[in-house]
């Protein structure tokens, strides 16, 4: 039988590294992926001495059509059997949405979700085949808030990974298969400052801002359950519940404190 493993995309940085040591250190075999082949060699070599797993990674560019399957080809080519399939990679436009060219528009989608639906497509048949598995959507609270000024297709897209989510959830749960989707909020990463929104994010009160590791620990944990969402830390979970219930009004009120800059401009 093929060993099974954890693939993990954007796992060179941020919360997709700390998944990957949190599944190392609970004894999964680990398929990194990113962008930066060199930092994943080191990357990996330093996870499996640590914790005596087998890591293999391939560096890929999930903003390129061919990607998925690229990724896909070399599982296969290796035989290894992808039972956990972490879809975490991340990508942020600088330039206001009339001054963002439109290959950067589409690079967004593809990476924020169509790379999303394209792995999970490719993986699904084989965890079907051996009889469940268990995927992550790396999503984000902007999934539930109001349009933001800034990064407008961010918040959409991740409001579509959340329903993408509950649709695979909804059809594949019958074949042991669950899909969960973990929404943090402010996470400390060098995401912020990659996508040009660093300064909103200085601007934000301290105690909104998580680490990637706590993160990491309550999302795996939540998919390893089977939990079809996940608002990681109490701090998140109390927004998102006055996100969903307080008039937009009252929000943009609240939202000059809990994220300044994002809502207005």
């Amino acid at each position: 039988m093929n060993e099974s493993y954890a693939l993990i995309t954007g796992s060179s940085s941020g919360i997709g590294l700390e998944i990957a040591y949190y599944l190392a250190e609970k004894g999964f075999n680990l398929i990194l992926t990113a962008r930066r082949d060199g930092l994943l060699k080191n990357i990996s070599k330093d996870i499996s001495s640590k914790y005596k797993v087998k890591v293999d990674f391939i560096s890929s560019d999930l903003s390129k059509k061919e990607a998925p399957n690229e990724i896909f080809e070399y599982c296969n080519s290796k035989n290894y059997f992808v039972e956990i399939l972490i879809n975490n990679a991340g990508y942020g436009i600088v330039a206001p949405l009339h001054e963002s060219s439109m290959e950067d528009e589409e690079k967004c989608i593809r990476v924020l979700s169509i790379s999303v639906i394209a792995l999970t497509k490719l993986f699904i048949p084989i965890m079907m085949e051996k009889g469940g598995g268990k995927i992550m959507i790396v999503s984000s609270i902007a999934a539930f808030a109001p349009p933001s000024a800034i990064q407008s297709l961010y918040g959409p897209t991740k409001t579509f990974v959340n329903r993408f989510s509950e649709a695979v959830n909804l059809n594949y749960n019958k074949n042991g298969i669950s899909s969960t989707a973990i929404c943090p909020g402010y996470t400390v990463t060098n995401f912020h400052t990659a996508s040009g929104v660093q300064d909103e994010m200085d601007r934000v009160p301290k105690f909104l801002k998580k680490s990637a590791k706590r993160i990491a620990i309550e999302g795996v944990n939540a998919m390893l359950k089977g939990k079809a969402i996940c608002v990681p830390t109490k701090t998140w979970k109390i927004i998102a519940f006055l996100i969903s219930s307080v008039p937009q009004s009252v929000f943009k009120i609240l939202s000059s404190f809990i994220a300044p800059g994002r809502f207005n401009k």
